[in-house]
């Protein structure tokens, strides 16, 4: 449990997804700018991003270990946000550059109006095992369909949990107004669960793994695989202004994102090493928690399928072109 309170407000917020919350004031800056590669003039050279302490932000601290943003004559420092959504005026002003995103805040947003925002590159994307619905120990719940009348814990309404517990759902025979969805914290969950105050919880790894062990607890779905395997988690976001107003430096902190992000898809040790450097998540637990997929690019159909999900179950007012939602970066 001690494990599992201390991930609690990074890991809620890589996968809760439209949790509200203010910015933190954390910073790490990569070492003193050298000439971009590409010799085109930047016209920013050091860069604020916000980013939540969670395996996701791992690329950028692999760029900042290994030289790449000096390389392209950046300074990078970073700032810690409890979600996209707080963040929105620091992204309008100009005050901060760039954050990590989950998809659906990134949705959300542009659907609401707040702000036009682009996926500037993709960090990790589903894989099973990572996150699922499990009943108490005894339940008589035993697969999805026993689900039926039952309330379920997320850690936010109308975010990813909720969106992927609901296609399994659909899968097994039941409506998502057959079960009552209520609001819960991740770190409560495992209280809730045990106390009968929720027949069953949404929960993410640490939290997974500390519900079947410490309670002895079932997992009847696992909401990363079937109908919502693949599935694109978060990312790191821009506004369209900033990319018309910053080409040049645009391109050179995508050159460096995207050698993190292949050396974060293919080194699992250059994950382990970075996470204990800026989250509470310590180096053993780093090294044994299950991961998504660090691919280098979002696979469009399934950010699709995403975004029909929310829209299908109202989530977001209007269908979307995801296509439309992915910057275009040239250089």
């Amino acid at each position: 449990m001690k494990l599992a309170r201390a991930c609690a407000v990074g890991l809620a917020l890589t996968i809760g997804l439209a949790a509200c919350g203010s910015g933190g004031g954390s910073t790490g800056a990569s070492p003193s700018a050298a000439p971009a590669q590409s010799g085109s003039k930047l016209e920013k050279t050091t860069l604020t991003i916000g980013i939540v302490p969670v395996p996701s932000s791992a690329p950028l601290f692999i760029a900042e270990k290994r030289g790449f943003f000096k390389e392209e004559g950046l300074t990078v420092k970073t700032e810690v946000i409890q979600a996209p959504q707080a963040v929105m005026p620091k992204i309008l002003n100009g005050s901060m550059d760039a954050f990590l995103t989950s998809y659906v805040s990134l949705l959300s947003i542009n659907d609401s109006g707040a702000a036009k925002l682009k996926l500037f590159q993709h960090s990790q994307e589903a894989a099973p095992g990572i996150a699922g619905v499990v009943v108490p120990k005894g339940s008589a719940v035993k697969e999805a369909k026993d689900l039926k009348g039952k309330t379920i814990a997320v850690n936010v309404l109308k975010a990813l949990g909720q969106t992927a517990t609901n296609a399994h759902l659909q899968q097994a025979g039941l409506n998502p107004e057959d079960v009552k969805y209520v609001p819960v914290q991740f770190a409560e969950q495992l209280a809730a669960l045990s106390s009968g105050k929720v027949d069953a919880a949404w929960l993410v790894e640490p939290f997974l793994t500390s519900a079947k062990t410490q309670l002895g607890a079932t997992q009847v779905i696992d909401t990363m695989d079937g109908p919502t395997a693949g599935i694109p988690i978060d990312g790191w976001g821009v506004s369209e202004d900033w990319l018309a107003k910053n080409p040049n430096t645009a391109a050179a902190l995508h050159r460096a994102l995207s050698k993190a992000q292949a050396i974060a898809g293919s080194d699992r040790n250059a994950i382990n090493e970075v996470i204990p450097t800026y989250t509470q998540i310590p180096a053993e637990a780093a090294a044994a928690m299950k991961l998504g997929v660090f691919s280098a690019e979002v696979d469009k159909a399934n950010f699709q399928k995403l975004a029909d999900l929310l829209t299908g179950y109202g989530y977001l007012k209007a269908k979307v072109d995801v296509t439309q939602q992915i910057a275009t970066i040239s250089g």
